[in-house]
């Protein structure tokens, strides 16, 4: 009974998202957030509602820490997102895994739809062997919640800060990676080779849409090595392979440097709703979730400079060449503002 008054008050004021996070609470294992409590009457759920569209989900000025962004090749916030924001940020996720695309859109990609009674986050069966990280790339295009964070002003004025980018940051692309419990580790890799653009800038922002427990696998950072040589090693095939380091230690071996001479640091205890922000040339991974009943959920936000334009390398890609490729199957450079937005300037 409750559920159908729910939906009743939902359909009548349009806040399908509302309801939506009414409903799926208990798969997230948290209490509803405002935007989900309806004892408080329709007017309050018409200005929690108003104020999710209006206000910028980045809840306050992010300090640029500059100088550690360029010594390190990375910096950590807390508490930069709105963690009721993060709540409707995980709905909207079990929404999309099944197919509920608010846009009309179609992502990227998207792994195998969640089909049947699975109700556990992220579609988690209670059996974790063999379970898959699940990955999604573009869900800002599919779903508009995501797309008020991905295309955050004040985030992408941070990243155009911290880079240095006159022209201000452009999105190039985001990655939702959800390791359900038990899931394979993710390789340590660079991002930078898997852009084609020119400039070659990539700078990534990362968003802990969960506690980042040790033991769901955090996302690890291998401090300085983003001043290693630019050199591609490896593939994107090769990221859930099980030695997580192997790639990494290859690296480092070409760069003088014994695996325990690398200094790895950990997102550990970043609170959903904390970010890290990574030059694209760093190297980064993760470990195993070890978990057995928490997801391990986070999404990467991917910026290029704001003058940035296609190379020859998109053509070689098969995500990149749909969008550099003209009706004679020449290469257009120009990115289109529709599908790379321009999110911030740097002053």
């Amino acid at each position: 009974m409750v559920k159908c008054h729910i939906g009743r008050l939902c359909r009548s004021f349009k806040l399908q998202r509302c309801w939506k996070m009414a409903t799926t609470a208990d798969a997230l294992g948290r209490k509803p957030s405002a935007c989900a409590r309806f004892s408080s009457g329709v007017s309050n759920l018409e200005v929690s509602f108003e104020k999710s569209l209006t206000f910028d989900p980045v809840v306050k000025h992010l300090p640029a820490d500059r100088k550690k962004f360029e010594e390190d090749g990375f910096v950590r916030i807390e508490s930069c997102i709105d963690e009721e924001f993060v709540d409707k940020l995980n709905c909207r996720l079990e929404k999309v895994l099944r197919g509920e695309y608010d846009t009309g859109t179609l992502p990227d990609k998207a792994p195998k739809l969640i089909k049947g009674d699975r109700k556990g986050p992220i579609g988690f069966s209670g059996n974790t062997n063999g379970v898959r990280v699940l990955q999604l790339i573009n869900v800002w295009k599919c779903d508009s919640t995501f797309k008020e964070l991905i295309t955050s002003k004040r985030l992408g004025s941070v990243v155009a800060r911290l880079a240095g980018w006159k022209h201000g940051a452009r999105v190039a692309q985001d990655q939702i990676w959800a390791k359900p419990p038990g899931a394979s580790p993710l390789v340590f890799h660079r991002d930078s080779p898997y852009f084609f653009f020119t400039p070659s800038d990539v700078v990534t922002v990362w968003v802990a849409l969960d506690d980042m427990d040790e033991e769901l696998g955090p996302l690890e950072y291998v401090v300085g090595s983003h001043k290693w040589g630019k050199g591609r090693i490896g593939s994107a095939n090769m990221f859930f392979q099980k030695d997580a380091f192997s790639l990494l230690h290859s690296a480092a071996d070409r760069e003088g440097i014994k695996p325990n001479e690398l200094k790895i640091e950990s997102m550990k205890g970043l609170k959903r709703g904390g970010i890290s922000v990574h030059n694209g040339l760093i190297w980064h991974g993760s470990k195993r979730n070890n978990s057995k009943t928490k997801p391990r959920r986070g999404i990467g936000i991917h910026f290029i400079p704001g003058n940035a334009n296609f190379n020859q390398g998109a053509f070689k890609s098969t995500l990149w060449k749909r969008y550099c490729q003209d009706q004679e199957g020449n290469l257009k450079t120009a990115l289109s503002p529709d599908l790379f937005p321009l999110t911030g300037l740097p002053s």
